[in-house]
């Protein structure tokens, strides 16, 4: 690949001049909160490089800013902005997008100075209300290159932000890049710009050291990214833009899956079906209805590739009676006609390129991915020199939560693999490696339902108990451990054939380290495996749950709030002593209040005794704990009010672990604040069980199973040296 534009003719002034002068290593200690992602050219992934910092500075501080000095506007003079549209959504980003644009291209035409005291202006409003800004220049959709990333230069300069120079690195060779990054660099000297990092994307896997030697300069942090395909691909919707085509059957929202190559079917169907690769659009002649019927079959079928559509060229309608048959099937693949030729159809489609959107789950969880394994995030947030916030929102605790789990991978099953949630939480999980998983099912049920989602579980094992070739050995399993309780072989067989039971005698014998189900169950389906199996931990009596209440600024733990109706004084303090330990196995600095409607010796009662038995048990039993009852829940969270009831105590005020006393009061409180207070409430998370296995609420979104799984692998990780 050629330099960038109106550059080239200057490279001859770089090659083997010194690196850096002595005054551009003193503005190198310029350091900011906020960062400014520029490149020279357009197609370098600034894009993907945004979101993985966004990513990662949402994980320390709570509120995230994102600015767009220049953008597009159409007619109307409505921006619409791609970057804005890929970084907005995410949770941590204030404010709104309306209000994270500068100014259009045709401002800057008219008067770059006033269009400059704009961009200003409107960056410090967003700046105003935020821990941390990434600014993302602009997209060279306009003006010549080197004017264009010059005008970046000065906006770095003026808003003070240091720069993370985005290269391209495709198709070209290592001194090029070393060239285009030292031009960069004399560029924002003589803007008075200051370059902190320089990203070089896109680049040859294997050339990664080569092209990071390269661009590595004194001072300045580099990193190489390598490329992926899948970031470029277009997507359905796209292509049908580029073809003027139209959708003739199938799921409209399956247009955003990418497409990562053509296949032209103008050959017999058995070779038609050789040459399919997951993510292929079909190219046929609308006259071929037997080489649509066979894609969408095996697109669903275990046996071939995921594919993501199929194109009827030469404006030819599928006949009714193949519309019928697709429609008896449910068929969900997208099938588009054109009235081009088939000739026609495949050149307008070769020559698109796709965008990093929101749209696209797999491009965001393949940039995320990429972003986390060649960029050192934590050194260049360092270099920013962000402070690190002391509260701990929903989004950082989740962030937490998969980063824990990704660190040290753990195997989990999820027994209710046919259902459409449990499909679209595996995808997520498995693209961003959080953990490996066998779902549980029929695999042809669940690969067609997961074709039909646009969702990929090909990474997952899919195992139907009745044809694992362990259900006898899981029954006689059953039965020595459950014969002195009646239960015969034929009783054990039929029993290991239900899925939570196969799934939970799965992490007994080591085959996985743990089970999440409940999305279709009740709890008690979830838990009677367990307690018959697994059993509790040493000194444990009780199996009891947790729920992580992520509030605005921080995560508390209310336990027991799903499993135990009116525990007794003991099952109340091995609740406590337990939800302690899960509390600390998560970050959590255990402060453990002792719920109950008296604080101190308020009141008395058989209730409050109750809770005084329990607690002088946890004093007894974990002495090292801070643990505090009776006390009532204003008393535990107020300081104000723990000032003037419990003036001495080293929880009140500052309770992290709330004990509550029964089923009911624990269940209604952990509903009532999630509703009064807008938390997230992550579980019921169980304790107690020698190995993980967790319940899902009937309820639960895609979000909570992936957090859900995402506990239980952190929950592996510390109960596997105890399994020694």
């Amino acid at each position: 690949m050629p330099l960038p534009s109106g550059l080239s003719a200057l490279s001859a002034r770089f090659r083997g001049a010194p690196q850096w002068t002595a005054g551009w290593r003193a503005r190198e200690t310029v350091v900011d909160s906020s960062v400014y992602v520029a490149s020279l050219e357009g197609f370098t992934g600034k894009s993907m490089v945004a979101l993985g910092l966004l990513e990662r500075l949402s994980r320390v501080v709570s509120r995230v800013g994102v600015f767009r000095p220049i953008v597009r506007a159409d007619r109307d003079g409505c921006v619409r902005d791609y970057v804005l549209d890929l970084l907005t959504p995410n949770e941590a980003v204030v404010p709104s997008s309306a209000s994270c644009a500068g100014v259009t291209y045709d401002d800057v035409h008219a008067d770059p100075a006033a269009a400059m005291d704009q961009i200003v202006e409107r960056y410090h409003r967003v700046a105003a209300l935020c821990d941390a800004v990434i600014v993302v220049g602009s997209d060279y959709t306009d003006v010549g290159t080197p004017t264009e990333f010059s005008y970046n230069a000065r906006i770095a300069a003026n808003l003070g932000t240091p720069v993370l120079l985005v290269l391209n690195g495709a198709d070209r060779e290592p001194a090029d890049l070393g060239v285009i990054c030292d031009m960069a660099a004399a560029e924002l000297r003589a803007n008075q710009g200051t370059l902190t990092a320089v990203i070089a994307n896109r680049v040859d896997p294997a050339r990664l050291e080569e092209d990071l030697a390269a661009i590595r300069r004194n001072g300045v942090l580099a990193f190489a990214i390598a490329d992926q395909p899948l970031l470029a691909a277009p997507s359905v919707a796209d292509l049908v833009q580029a073809i003027g085509g139209t959708m003739v059957h199938g799921d409209p929202s399956l247009q955003a899956r990418e497409v990562t190559g053509l296949v032209v079917a103008d050959m017999s169907l058995p070779n038609v079906l050789e040459r399919l690769f997951e993510g292929a659009i079909v190219v046929t002649p609308g006259d071929r209805p037997e080489i649509v019927v066979g894609v969408v079959s095996a697109h669903v079928s275990t046996s071939f590739p995921q594919v993501s559509g199929v194109v009827l060229s030469g404006g030819l309608a599928l006949p009714d009676p193949i519309l019928r048959l697709l429609g008896g099937i449910g068929a969900t693949l997208p099938i588009l006609s054109t009235p081009q030729s088939t000739h026609e159809t495949s050149t307008a489609m070769a020559n698109v390129r796709g965008r990093l959107t929101r749209d696209s789950p797999r491009k965001v969880a393949a940039a995320l991915t990429l972003f986390d394994t060649h960029v050192d995030a934590a050194a260049l947030i360092d270099r920013l020199e962000v402070a690190r916030t002391d509260a701990v929102t929903p989004l950082m605790f989740e962030h937490m939560l998969v980063d824990r789990a990704t660190q040290d991978r753990r195997h989990i099953v999820l027994p209710e693999g046919e259902n459409e949630r449990v499909i679209r939480a595996a995808d997520i999980l498995l693209r961003r490696g959080v953990v490996d998983l066998t779902l549980l099912g029929s695999p042809f049920t669940i690969s067609a339902r997961a074709a039909s989602l646009g969702a990929d579980v090909s990474d997952a094992r899919l195992l139907s108990p009745q044809e694992s070739g362990l259900l006898d050995l899981f029954a006689e399993e059953y039965y020595q451990r459950r014969r002195h309780k009646g239960v015969d072989r034929e009783e054990a067989l039929t029993t290991v054939a239900d899925f939570t039971y196969f799934g939970t005698l799965m992490v007994e014998l080591g085959l996985v380290d743990g089970l999440v189900s409940g999305a279709a169950h009740t709890t008690a389906h979830t838990l009677r495996p367990a307690l018959e199996l697994v059993k509790t931990l040493p000194d444990v009596s009780v199996v009891s749950s947790v729920f992580f209440m992520c509030l605005a600024d921080q995560v508390l733990v209310y336990g027991d709030c799903a499993v135990n109706p009116d525990p007794s004084a003991e099952q109340l303090a091995d609740i406590a002593i337990s939800s302690a330990t899960t509390a600390a196995s998560f970050g959590i600095e255990p402060r453990v209040a002792m719920l109950s409607y008296a604080t101190g010796t308020s009141s008395f009662g058989v209730d409050v005794e109750k809770v005084c038995k329990a607690t002088a048990l946890v004093h007894e039993r974990a002495p090292e704990l801070l643990v505090e009852g009776p006390i009532q829940y204003d008393a535990a969270i107020d300081l104000a009010v723990a000032e003037a009831k419990l003036p001495t105590s080293q929880v009140a005020g500052r309770a992290t672990v709330f004990v509550f006393p029964d089923l009911n009061t624990g269940n209604n409180t952990y509903k009532a604040v999630q509703r009064a207070a807008n938390a997230v409430a992550i579980g019921p998370v169980l304790q107690g069980l020698r190995k993980p296995i967790n319940d899902l609420s009937r309820g639960s979104t895609v979000r909570d199973i992936v957090n859900t799984v995402a506990i239980t692998a952190i929950q592996a990780q510390r109960l596997a040296p105890l399994q020694r």
